[in-house]
């Protein structure tokens, strides 16, 4: 069973819906408030929380009159206390802090906690049945087979609010599962689409950080320009949609207008198109069942005048490889994958590692992961960060070697 929601499967939506923002200082989180701002006799915000940026947080609870504000660092919650002196918002810090805002009582929590520090905030929430609007991609790639189980189990509705997995979400309730032929994620190619392997090898950070189209964090943007951002989609996609590798395609489409299709068995293929703006899929999930108005530009295909379309280049970009690799095999591979990915990425911010190094370090930890034998089914959130953890580790003792060879 699915706790993706199936179409003609609406809930009802009170008239004054509470929410809670894990992330609420990030990229996701700013357009989420941005939604928020815009429709204050609709929405109640619960909690927010933020990962060490007091000052924003404190702005935003003050603005929302949120009931419960939580920063990770622990060692800013006398900052944090001080910010909202005189508010009845109720503080916290920590892990645990940050998870009590995922368990507190919000109709809908939007999950855009980064990395694999997300998911156990997020698993508060389907704990109690909520709806979760993920935009924590670890979620997925860390814990997709059990995650998707505890949301079922306790009939928590999953949202998508990537743009690739909304557009899929919103293409999907065209035809029924069995009638479904394929799901295919586009991809703009990032700022490397046309250069020569040697040229990406050796590409700066600067360079690495000039997305074409989007506007995002530092890791995500490296992620699109090396395409393990659209490897980790197809993961992500999987474990959501309960589809097997070999039904997800990716198609680069340079001008981000077609965010995802499906086709059928009738050969009809139905796509959702938007202009590059993260408030569209947001305000999709916020709204669901109903749809609300978005500030995002209206799409004006006459003036776009043209939308191309090209196959991945594996070559070029062997994370995207690496990620289908990691879901074909399983057992915790998709937790490594990613794992490694964030060390390497890492590394080469801080100058350690060159770019084309990324998949180096990725391709070398899954290898050692696999030859170690330790693949079993992942169970809990324990198993996902124990595995995180390992995989860490491994590919921080890899760096030096990778990092001395040549492409």
């Amino acid at each position: 069973m699915s706790a993706v929601p199936l179409r003609n499967n609406k809930l009802a939506a009170s008239d004054v819906r509470s929410v809670t923002v894990l992330g609420a200082t990030g990229s996701i989180g700013d357009s989420t408030m941005d939604l928020l701002r815009a429709s204050p006799e609709r929405y109640r915000v619960e909690a927010l929380t933020a990962n060490g940026n007091v000052a924003a947080l404190a702005k935003l609870a003050r603005e929302f009159s949120a009931r419960f504000v939580a920063i990770a660092d622990t060692s800013k919650l006398a900052e944090l206390k001080a910010a909202l002196a005189g508010t009845s918002t109720e503080c916290g810090a920590g892990e645990s802090a940050v998870i009590e805002a995922g368990a507190r009582p919000a109709d809908w929590v939007m999950a855009a906690v980064s990395g694999a520090a997300g998911l156990k905030p997020a698993l508060a929430a389907v704990d109690r049945g909520a709806h979760v609007a993920l935009a924590n991609k670890e979620c997925l790639v860390c814990a997709g087979d059990f995650f998707m189980q505890r949301a079922a189990k306790a009939g928590a509705c999953i949202l998508p609010a990537d743009s690739e997995h909304n557009a899929l979400f919103q293409a999907l309730s065209s035809g029924n599962r069995d009638e479904l032929v394929r799901v295919i994620i586009t991809a703009s190619g990032g700022p490397f689409r046309t250069w020569k392997p040697a040229d990406i090898e050796q590409a700066t950070l600067e360079q690495a950080l000039k997305h074409p189209n989007w506007s995002m964090g530092q890791k995500i943007t490296i992620d699109s320009a090396s395409m393990m951002n659209k490897g980790l989609e197809v993961i992500e996609a999987s474990y959501l949609f309960a589809l097997s590798p070999d039904e997800i395609d990716v198609l680069v489409h340079p001008q981000s207008i077609i965010h995802g299709m499906v086709e059928f068995s009738d050969c009809s293929v139905v796509a959702q198109l938007g202009a590059p703006d993260m408030r569209t899929p947001i305000a999709h999930c916020l709204g669901w069942p109903d749809r609300i108005k978005g500030p995002a530009a209206k799409l004006d295909l006459a003036k776009i005048g043209q939308l191309s379309f090209e196959a991945p280049d594996f070559e070029r970009f062997p994370g995207l490889r690496l990620a289908y690799d990691s879901l074909r095999i399983g057992k915790g591979a998709t937790t490594v994958f990613n794992a490694a990915n964030e060390v390497a990425v890492a590394a080469f911010i801080a100058g350690k590692i060159r770019f084309g190094a990324i998949a180096r370090l990725v391709e070398a930890t899954l290898d050692d992961w696999v030859k170690g034998g330790n693949q079993a089914p992942l169970t809990s959130a324990d198993d996902a960060i124990s595995v995180d953890h390992v995989a860490r580790n491994r590919a921080a003792a890899l760096l030096p070697q990778i990092a001395l060879k040549a492409s």
